[in-house]
This record gives C-alpha cells, sequence and structure tokens, in this order.
C-alpha cells in the first residue's frame, strides 16, 4: 500500500502554494523534522517493538530517551515525513488523502500495540502512559534527557541509512520533477546537474554502508 502512496506523490495535482520553491522549503523543513526525531530516538534508544514474526512484539517497557516524552516517536516521525514530503510535492491531493490515511494507519497500529502492552505490562504501562502524549511530546525535561545519554550515531546509520536514503532519493526525484515543470529548459539544465550530483552522491553513500554492513566491516552499534 505505500509504495502506491509513494508513487501517488508524482501523480497530477492541484498546487498547494502558488509558488513550488515554497512548497519545496516548507514540506523540506517539515520532512527533516520526522527524520531527525527518528534519527534522535534510535541515537538514544534502540526498541524492538514494531513487530516480530508479523505480531506485536516488546521485550520490555522502553520508557527512556525520546520515549520519556513520547510513546510513538517514531510513528510521529514517520508522519512529519509522510506529510512534508507531500507538501514538498506541491500536491493538495496527496495532502488531503495521503495526511489522513497515513495517520488512520498509524492510529489503528498505535492502538493494537498499546492494547498488547497493557496486557503485557500492566500497571507499569499504565503509569508509563500516565506521563507521556501518544502523539504530542511533552517537552519538559527533555534536555536533560538529551543531555544525560550518549548518542550512537553508528546505530542511527545502521538502522536508517535505507529509510534516510529511500526518503531523500523521492525528495530529490520531486525537486527534479517540479523544477522540469516550472524552470526553463536553461535553468533546468543547471538544476539537472546539481541534482544529479546530489543523488549519486547520497546512492554511493548508501551503496557503501550497505557494503560494509554486509561484510561485517560496519556493524558496531
Amino acid at each position: 500500500m505505500f509504495p502506491v502512496f509513494y508513487l501517488a506523490l508524482f501523480l497530477p495535482s492541484p498546487p498547494i502554494f502558488g509558488h513550488y520553491v515554497t512548497a519545496i522549503i516548507l514540506g523540506g523543513i517539515i520532512a527533516l523534522t520526522g527524520q531527525s526525531i527518528r534519527w534522535t530516538t534510535i541515537g538514544l534508544v534502540y526498541i524492538i517493538r514494531g513487530g516480530k514474526n508479523r505480531q506485536v512484539y516488546a521485550e520490555k517497557l522502553v520508557t527512556d530517551g525520546i520515549f520519556a516524552h513520547c510513546r510513538n516517536p517514531m510513528y510521529v516521525g514517520n508522519v512529519l515525513m509522510l506529510i512534508g514530503t507531500g507538501v514538498l510535492a506541491n500536491s493538495l491531493y496527496f495532502l488531503l488523502i495521503g495526511g489522513p490515511f497515513f495517520i488512520f494507519v498509524y492510529q489503528a497500529i498505535i492502538m493494537a500495540e498499546e492494547n498488547f502492552l497493557h496486557n503485557k505490562f500492566g500497571a507499569e504501562f499504565e503509569a508509563y502512559k500516565a506521563t507521556t502524549g501518544r502523539w504530542i511530546p511533552k517537552f519538559k525535561g527533555l534536555g536533560t534527557t538529551l543531555n544525560s545519554m550518549t548518542f550512537q550515531w553508528k546505530r542511527v546509520i545502521l538502522k536508517e541509512y535505507n529509510t534516510s536514503y529511500i526518503w531523500l532519493l523521492g525528495c530529490m526525484l520531486l525537486i527534479l520533477k517540479q523544477t522540469y515543470e516550472h524552470e526553463p529548459t536553461a535553468a533546468f539544465d543547471n538544476a539537472l546537474h546539481i541534482l544529479i550530483g546530489v543523488i549519486a552522491l547520497i546512492t554511493l553513500t548508501y551503496g557503501t554502508i550497505k557494503y560494509l554492513k554486509k561484510i561485517k566491516r560496519f556493524t558496531s552499534a
């Protein structure tokens, strides 16, 4: 389902903003905020809760790191990245249809996971639930949290390089598409060289990480 909506970003749609550069800047900020939330969350604490053998799974109740302020920071990051990419694409249809759809899907996932956590951890989960927001983070004490923990940047690269690459590649292609549609040929040619260079760089980085991971030269997390 998600690849279909990904492709929908490239379909014709009425614009959100009159100038496509506004959409690129605002959408990029929103999406980068979502990606940064994911990077920060993984860098502080790695959680195995998304599922195991197609079942909701949790080894323990994770309550530190960003999880001390929001119960679902990874999903918050995902939604911001999806909405931000829709804004960057300047696609009104995607924002009106895709935005509510993704929020509905993630809300359903969260409800299932929280029901699992309630059944497994009982009062411990209820106490944690009382001090954190499901979607909206509680920022009190966030500075203390960030300063008191060690950021594991290698873990971020190993766990997030695939997601980051797909997202960045999609953004570059959307910018390329919009530049082609709105700029004269000469300006598009200049932008094309820059964007191809960026795409080549992120693809090379992605391939390098993937190779080093495969030969176990980059495994520390």
